[in-house]
């Protein structure tokens, strides 16, 4: 496996909720632990898929994950933005396209969008 950075695109907070609000197919995969996730999650609206995979369980879900990516814009998060840049360049060299990464992860949705999502 690569260990080169592979640039993905990053997609803010307030950009991804337009495109929520838009309708458009987007499926948000949040790579945080269990204990992260019980404190929060972006709610998102019926039209998006809400994918809850801790990173270290990625590899074991890839070919669903390339699935998802098939019919659907795929934007990773986190809390701050960093691990999901990791998981979504490891799922780019794996071959998922059409992949962004949350810039600033859910504490920016907090900030920028939600400040009803709690901080931590």
């Amino acid at each position: 496996m690569s260990t080169s950075p592979i640039e993905v695109g990053q997609i803010t907070a307030t950009a991804l909720k337009a495109r929520l609000d838009r309708g458009e197919r987007i499926a948000v995969l949040d790579v945080r632990e269990p204990v992260e996730r019980e404190h929060c999650s972006i709610p998102l609206p019926v039209t998006a898929r809400d994918l809850f995979i801790p990173m270290g369980e990625l590899p074991g879900r890839l070919e669903s994950l390339k699935e998802e990516a098939a019919t659907a814009l795929v934007v990773v998060y986190c809390h701050l933005g960093v691990r999901s840049l990791q998981a979504a360049r490891w799922l780019a060299r794996q071959g998922v396209a059409d992949l962004f990464n949350l810039e600033g992860g859910i504490d920016a949705w907090s900030v920028d969008v939600d400040p009803a999502v709690p901080r931590y």
